[in-house]
């Protein structure tokens, strides 16, 4: 029988609470789902360096290392032999010890690399000594991955330049999946649209202040436009300034603190989302994965022009981008609004087919198999 590994060095989340632990658990329902149509069964190595290493001499022993098609792995954003407890890894070769083994057996095998945030200053935390070893150990892995590895899958096209390993990469942005939202009829109190805001309101990036002034304008130009809601952490919102605090209330925003089913079901009231990041260097190469979230939730999305997320979202007209300044955001909402069912219907047709996960597994199988 036919085989694929996917090889995680390091230990899959229970919870996935985040986009970087949510990936690794949807690429591997894909690569099953397709295994399943295809009569290839998928072979998983994860874990700790030394559960890897078990893993791999038990899998080894049983022959189910032979006949593999392709192998799919992913980093983490700290160096892959780091990723063990307290960062000190137990068996430390056992990476080398798999990839030459593929190389051998001439597998094709591309690995997901995850982020390249350690290349910026502004955002990378450690400083002087424990930087300078940090940023070798991560030039390392690059040229680890250059020597055993066919194909680097990225987030998106435009972090290729900031990846120095010289090997084809290939765009693979996180994926949907159909999350069957029942649509509620609100109470839009003579709204005429329900928004939503997820994610962090702390820091300037984000773009709450952004997203502030532009639904200000926009009910200031068409009264009654847009009702705002942000889901934010509770812990956050109590660290916020007593200005901000009022200003949230003078313009009429909900509040939440929701996840799970009861942010499902905040979804279901809702006509939009928003993700109004700055355009920085970073933002235009990220691709936040509340922007899947959004749009398998069956939600158009008015975003800044941040390359990545404007290419997925202008490939199916799943909403609308805009300049990261208040005025056009604003000038974005009142468009919107004229046909938001037409973005709707957009991304009930086409979103899944074009990006649902299993599309990206397809993805990696078809550009792995042409090495």
């Amino acid at each position: 029988m036919k085989r694929i590994l996917i090889y995680y060095p390091f230990k899959l989340a229970k919870e996935a609470n985040s986009g970087s632990k949510l990936r690794p658990l949807k690429m591997i329902e894909a690569f099953k789902q397709w295994g399943q149509l295809n009569s290839v069964e998928v072979v998983i190595i994860s874990g700790t360096s030394s559960e890897r290493s078990d893993e791999f001499g038990k899998l080894l022993k049983d022959g189910k290392l032979e006949n593999l098609l392709f192998c799919y792995a992913e980093n983490q954003t700290i160096p892959l032999w780091l990723t063990d407890p307290g960062h000190l890894p137990k068996n430390a070769t056992i990476d080398y010890k798999v990839f030459k083994y593929l190389k051998s057996k001439n597998v094709p095998s591309g690995i997901f690399y995850r982020d390249v945030y350690w290349k910026f200053d502004e955002l990378y935390p450690l400083k002087g000594t424990k930087k300078f070893i940090m940023k070798k150990i991560y030039w390392v892995e690059e040229r680890f991955y250059e020597k055993f590895l066919d194909v680097i899958f990225i987030p998106s096209d435009a972090m290729g330049r900031f990846v120095n390993i010289d090997r084809p990469k290939v765009s693979l942005p996180p994926g949907g999946y159909d999350k069957n939202i029942a649509r509620i009829e609100k109470n839009k109190e003579d709204y005429k649209l329900n928004g939503i805001y997820v994610g962090g309101i702390s820091g300037e990036d984000y773009g709450l202040n952004l997203l502030l002034n532009s639904i200000e304008i926009a009910n200031q130009k068409q009264e009654k436009t847009i009702k705002l809601t942000i889901v934010c952490r509770e812990e956050e919102l109590k660290k916020q300034s007593s200005d901000l605090i009022n200003r949230l209330k003078m313009l009429d925003v909900d509040v939440k603190h929701v996840n799970g089913e009861k942010l499902d079901n905040q979804y279901g009231e809702m006509d939009l989302a928003f993700i109004p990041r700055h355009r920085t260097e970073y933002n235009d190469f990220s691709v936040p994965v509340k922007l899947v979230e959004y749009l398998s939730s069956g939600l158009p999305v008015i975003a800044t022009n941040c390359s990545a997320q404007q290419e997925i979202i202008e490939s199916g007209s799943y909403g609308l981008i805009t300049e990261d300044n208040p005025s056009s955001i604003a000038d974005g909402i009142l468009e919107i609004v004229k046909d938001i069912n037409s973005y709707k219907n957009n991304i009930n047709e086409t979103f899944l087919e074009k990006h649902s996960w299993l599309s990206r597994a397809e993805k990696v199988k078809d550009v792995l198999l042409k090495v």
